[in-house]
Order: structure tokens, then sequence, then C-alpha cells
């Protein structure tokens, strides 16, 4: 497989941009997508929904009308809850590539991918659809991102052998939980001949904000910040390609690209580490969101989801008091004990987080 357009390995993702007040801070965008690019990385990552839309016009206005089409690789997906017909799609494609534009896509997503949406692709002629905007040239690579048990994955590599690469969460807190089934995944995309694109390496920042008992055996090392060893992680497996980290500022550009300009894998010290930091944040028993806000967008009361959670998971880590953990909870957002257990944000949790028990948990905190 040649993905001859892409750089390097290390990918921009477009979902947890700077903002300012309601909009994307493009200030700081535009200063992070040129020293991305002025470092010799090409690849962006965005998704319909990322930033509720204003992912996808920030592209367009800090990336792709400030630098020529080919001097980057951006990846777009097709997920399955902005569409319902198959006559849905083409429009929708086409104006997601007005919204970010550009004429063509270099990596077209199934976004998301599970054994309950997969049907509805099925069913919407979806795979052929993409397969034709290839052949127009709207498209360049189909992928796929995924999240479900290895057994679905093998059976849709097996039935769509048009998908090129699969998009998987990988990091080395997931990489053996039997409940994510990050190996497992990977081993089935390596079998199907398929690379991998890594999402979630730092599992949206539980990386990086440890417990001081798990922080402290990251410090003995000695080496690099929190975040260089799980990119680290994800990126010394031979069949990755690329690793996105959805990058907010620039501070996190630059460490970012400090741990890439001169890539090598952990060591065996630096792989044990992991394993030890691994054990303390599961002693801990955090909820593990990665804060993608999918199921903000579907909550029928707008509850700020995984806000409340990561207040929870701070106070669990120690990090807050339990007084400050109340006073930190939005107070101008609908509350855990607005919920009323529709369960529509279950249904698009790709972490499988029982949310509606741990609204119930922090309605009682």
């Amino acid at each position: 497989m040649s993905f001859e357009t892409v750089k390097k390995n290390f990918g921009f993702g477009c979902m947890r941009l700077k903002m300012k007040g309601d909009k994307v801070d493009y200030d700081e965008f535009n200063k992070m997508i040129d020293t991305f690019i002025d470092a010799g990385f090409n690849y962006f990552d965005t998704a319909h929904g990322y930033i509720d839309g204003k992912s996808e016009t920030a592209i367009r206005d800090c990336l792709a009308k400030r630098y020529n089409r080919e001097d980057f690789v951006l990846a777009n997906k097709l997920s399955d809850w902005y569409f319902e017909r198959q006559e849905d799609i083409v429009p929708l494609f086409e104006s997601q590539l007005e919204l970010c534009g550009v004429e063509y896509f270099d990596f077209y997503l199934f976004h998301c991918l599970t054994r309950n949406s997969y049907p509805k692709h099925k069913e919407c002629n979806s795979f052929e659809i993409v397969k034709k905007l290839k052949e127009e040239g709207k498209v360049k690579h189909i992928a796929m991102s995924f999240h479900d048990t290895a057994d679905v994955l093998d059976m849709i590599l097996t039935e769509q052998p048009c998908i090129e690469a699969v998009q998987l969460q990988i990091n080395y807190l997931d990489f053996d939980d039997p409940g994510v089934q990050s190996k497992a995944c990977y081993d089935v995309a390596v079998k199907h001949g398929k690379k991998v694109i890594v999402m979630e390496p730092v599992k949206g920042g539980v990386l990086v904000n440890l417990p001081d008992k798990a922080a402290k055996v990251l410090d003995d090392l000695k080496g690099g910040s929190y975040a260089s060893y799980a990119l680290r992680y994800a990126a010394s497996y031979p069949d990755v390609f690329m690793v996105l980290s959805g990058m907010g500022d620039m501070d996190m550009m630059k460490d970012n690209i400090n741990t890439f300009k001169d890539f090598a894998p952990l060591n065996q010290d630096e792989l044990k580490a992991t394993d030890r930091v691994r054990q303390i944040i599961r002693e801990v028993r955090q909820i593990p969101c990665t804060a993608c806000n999918y199921c903000a967008e579907v909550c029928p009361l707008g509850i700020p989801i995984s806000e409340l959670f990561s207040v929870r998971n701070r106070f669990l880590s120690a990090k807050i008091t339990f007084g400050e953990a109340k006073e930190t909870f939005p107070k101008d957002k609908p509350k855990a004990c607005d919920c009323i257990k529709c369960g529509a944000c279950e249904g698009v949790c790709p972490q499988n987080i029982g949310i509606r028990e741990e609204l119930e948990k922090i309605s009682k905190m």
C-alpha cells in the first residue's frame, strides 16, 4: 500500500482546537498549522460534527485558503448520524468539500463503524457510493474508523475490501483492555493487510492528566512529557502509519513535534513504566471518557456529559477535593440530575460507557 502524499507518521487531529468564546481561535490555529507544516508534517483529520461543525470551516479558512492543495493531506469522515437515506450521502459529501474549501479528500473514512452502524451503511449503499467518489477523483483513499470487537472488524474487512486503512483507538491504557480490544483489532487489521491510523493515543488527555502516583513513575524516567510516552507507545507498532493527536494549543503542538521529529520507540524501561502507570490508573477506576462529545450531540437536554465526567475523574484521581469538584461542575448548563435516561448517548458512545449510571453517580455526588 502506498500513501505517497503522507510525509510523516504524525497527524493533526482537529477535534479539540482552541476556542475563543464559541469560535475557533483562528490566530492560534494559523500558528499551529504553520508550525506543523514547517516541521515537515502534512496530515490533517476532521469530521463533519467536530466542534459543532466549526472544525471543517476552520480548516477551510486557516488551511485550504492559505496553502496550496498539494501541501497538505486531509481526512474527513462519513458519519451515519448525518444521513438517513442513500440519497443523502452525496449531498452530505459535497457539503463537506465546500465547508473544507477543497475539491477532494485524501482520505475519506466510514466514521465510527460498529456492529450497530454497519448495517445502515450497507442498506444505504454507502460503500458503493464512496467507491464511485474515488473513481471520480474526489476521494484518494477509502478508510474507516472503528469502535467495536475484533470479530466485527474481521467481518467488515472481509466484506469490504475497498477499505485501505483502519483507524483504531490505541494507547497503553486500552491496548490489552478486553472491552476496547485494541490489540485484537490491530491484529485483525494487519491480517487483512491494512495500515493502521491511531486515534486517542493519549485517551482524550487521560494519559497526560495522571494521578500523582502514576505521574511519579514517568517523572522518575527523567525523559519527555507524559504525552510523549503515550505517542511513542502508539507509534511503535510496525503497521501504524499515522498517529493522530488532538492538539489544542501551541504548547501541545511543540511538544508533539519534538516527540516525532527524532522519533524513537519506547525502550524496555519505558514500557515497564507504562505498564505500571496503566495499573495505577485502573486502580483509580476513572470513567474512560475521551471527550469526543458525540453524546452531547444527541442528548435531547444538552447535558455537558464529558465536562461532568472530566470533573469527576479529577476528583477520583485526587487532583481536586470534593468541595472543589462540586464548585467546578458547570453552573449554567443542564445538570446530571436532569438526565431522563433515554439512552441516546450510550448508543453513540465509542467507549461503551454506561453514561446513565455514571450521571446518576454524579447526581448523588
